[in-house]
């Protein structure tokens, strides 16, 4: 299974303060949705942090992101393995396939793939 890039989700409640303070170490704002916002290294661009104030349909804001090739296939390997699927898989409306799962430690994980 091939990753395409992995980043970390923050909760804030604050996402000028932290697209602020980011910037002065490098990232630029890549994406805004008003509920998430991406920043990324204009010179590596899937070097990533996403800040949520929530999660537009789930029902939690998940600790870190990773896009996969194929998110079916992730999804089903994880769930016959057991996992817990937090958020079941589905097309968004913002144009990711995705679904959330529980790590062993209880992190919750956002698997997706941009839908083409």
């Amino acid at each position: 299974m091939t990753i395409r890039r992995a980043m970390p989700d923050f909760r804030t409640k604050d996402m000028e303060q932290n697209r602020d303070f980011y910037g002065k170490l490098g990232f630029e704002e890549v994406m805004n949705q008003g509920w998430i916002m991406t920043l990324a290294s204009p010179s590596e661009p899937t070097a990533q942090v996403s800040f949520m104030t929530h999660d537009q349909s789930a029902p939690v804001v998940p600790d870190i992101s990773v896009e996969v090739e194929d998110v079916d296939a992730v999804h089903a390997a994880l769930r016959d393995s057991g996992a817990e699927i937090v958020h079941p898989l589905q097309d968004e409306e913002w144009g990711v396939r995705r679904f959330f799962v529980r790590d062993p430690d209880g992190r919750v994980v956002n698997v997706l793939t941009h839908r083409r």
